[in-house]
């Protein structure tokens, strides 16, 4: 009769398997788990998710362009009414979104940034677009309150924060109370370095006339879609920065609110 004894084989095999099992034991439990974990929080599905896509933006409409130049007009009032998704969309396509596709970089290209494949709406030296767009919602319909950046190669929204920083940017911005009272506001910021690798010191120049280029957009096509707007250029920059987290190399340029045309008796 012989006595039982492991092995070196059977020992090192238990050694190895115990682990592995317990690693995909509690895996499995975990993801069983990870839906019920968000099942009470209604944001949960968009905090977790890189991505908030936007409604597909239209590229035709009844309200001519000539009209549009005719009646543009600075709106700091508005109506106490959110707007809706499909609204900001077609505002976020109008200052950068893609007109047509463009696979490969344009030449003298910094590699340090992503290249986002498209050639946009607003005019750009180069096709460099140095300018990185934020949202800043307050009341929009379908779209939790906070910050988020547009991520033009894919129409969609990132977020940045899920707080809402209308009140804060507004302080920011001396105090001019169409910042925090308009249901979302739109800034843009300017990345310099994205230009400069091509233009040298005329960067600056190219870049706040592109900036110039898609606040104008952002006016035309507000006005088609019944929407007020205007363009302010005073505040701390420092505040601002700190207010939207902006990274080192993005800085901010114009601010714009946005929100419902007021009823004509309600215009000033």
């Amino acid at each position: 009769m012989t006595s039982w004894k492991e092995t070196p084989l059977k020992v090192k095999s238990r050694k190895i398997f115990s682990p592995v099992l317990w690693f995909f034991v509690f895996s499995l439990l975990a993801a069983l788990l990870a839906p019920m974990a968000g099942a009470g929080n209604p944001g949960a599905a968009v905090l977790s998710s890189e991505l908030v896509p936007l409604p597909a933006p239209r590229y035709d409409s009844q309200f001519s362009l000539e009209k549009a130049i005719k009646t543009r007009q600075s709106v700091r009032e508005y109506k106490e009414a959110p707007l809706s998704l499909a609204e900001v969309s077609q505002i976020l396509w109008a200052a950068q979104g893609f007109t047509r596709e463009r696979k490969e970089p344009p030449s003298r290209w910094n590699p340090k940034y992503e290249w986002q494949g498209g050639l946009r709406t607003a005019p750009s030296a180069g096709a460099l677009y140095p300018m990185e767009i934020y949202l800043l919602a307050g009341k929009v319909e379908g779209l939790p309150a906070g910050v988020y950046k547009y991520i033009p190669k894919n129409h969609a929204l990132k977020k940045v924060t899920d707080a809402d920083k209308r009140k804060e940017l507004c302080q920011a911005a001396l105090m001019q109370p169409q910042v925090e009272k308009a249901p979302a506001v739109i800034l843009m910021a300017g990345v310099y370095e994205r230009t400069s690798y091509k233009y040298g010191e005329r960067a600056e120049r190219y870049v706040h006339m592109e900036a110039g280029s898609i606040a104008e957009n952002i006016y035309l096509q507000a006005t088609a879609l019944g929407l007020g707007t205007v363009l302010i250029g005073a505040f701390n920059d420092a505040e601002v920065t700190k207010v939207l987290a902006l990274p080192a190399d993005e800085a901010p340029l114009i601010i714009m609110p946005l929100g419902k045309m007021p009823a004509p008796a309600e215009k000033k």
